[in-house]
């Protein structure tokens, strides 16, 4: 299993630890790719017209300005810095024993400034979106795109890909052929009526990560293993509005959507 997630905009700044060492960090054979980002997105978060080149507005100018000190920065793990909705349901930062390993082993974290990240990874808080066309770099999905089949095909050829993403960071890498890819997506169920949802569904996907790392036995290997143990998840006596009341799997092996259907 290997378990795809968007990181958060909102983010946990570390206040004490020593700073990010690039050669430590997992898939080191993104070291160069991530000193280029670095470089760059240090430059341009200098500049006055950084908030409006990185897409954000002026409430975030703080953290704009922390770029420009990425390699001096206290930095954590991970799991600790990103925050959210998806990252609060899916309570990385407090997983132990066999879940904390199996964590390690399957989750990936895709980031615009690091390409791709294991929970345990430690870094600095940052400001920077895959969406971001980055002076000197270019479109982050495009350039990540020539970088991550390296550190990431083998991992996936044969196994089942839980894809959690959103559509920006899904454009940075495309599992192989030889994986089986499972795009999971949330829905929201009224009067015999269903709406996709955006934000419940950042909670939703957190859920299911979280169910997956901890569940007892092996992680599923297969599109219709995922799915059973997705139904694990369905409580019949729930009558919580949010809850997760139906799974559904579509698709043909290769490319398949996992749809978790939730009560309004």
């Amino acid at each position: 299993m290997l378990l795809l997630l968007p990181p958060s905009e909102g983010k946990t700044a570390p206040t004490r630890g020593a700073p990010v060492d690039l050669s430590a960090l997992s898939a080191s054979a993104l070291t160069g790719a991530r000193e280029q980002v670095l470089g760059h997105v240090s430059e341009l978060s200098a500049r006055p017209d950084a908030p409006d080149v990185l897409g954000v507005g002026a409430a975030v100018a703080d953290e704009v300005r922390r770029n420009t000190a990425l390699l001096s920065a206290p930095a954590a793990p991970a799991a600790k810095v990103y925050t959210g909705v998806l990252y609060t349901a899916a309570g990385l930062a407090g997983l132990t024993g066999t879940a904390r390993r199996r964590a390690n082993r399957s989750v990936r974290i895709f980031s615009g400034l690091w390409g791709v990240l294991g929970p345990a990874d430690r870094v600095p808080a940052y400001r920077l979106s895959m969406g971001v066309d980055l002076p000197g770099t270019g479109k982050l999905s495009t350039f990540w795109r020539r970088h991550l089949p390296d550190v990431l095909d083998e991992q996936a050829a044969g196994d089942v890909v839980v894809d959690c993403r959103s559509a920006t960071y899904a454009a940075a890498w495309r599992p192989p052929a030889g994986a089986e890819h499972v795009q999971v997506q949330v829905v929201r169920e009224s009067g015999g009526r269903r709406q996709v949802v955006s934000h419940n569904a950042k909670h939703a996907r957190g859920v299911l990560t979280h169910h997956l790392l901890v569940r007892a036995g092996t992680p599923p290997r297969t599109a219709e293993e995922l799915a059973a143990a997705a139904e694990e998840m369905i409580d019949t006596a729930s009558t919580v509005v949010g809850a997760v009341h139906a799974v559904e799997l579509d698709g043909v092996r290769g490319r398949r959507t996992l749809t978790l259907v939730e009560r309004a």
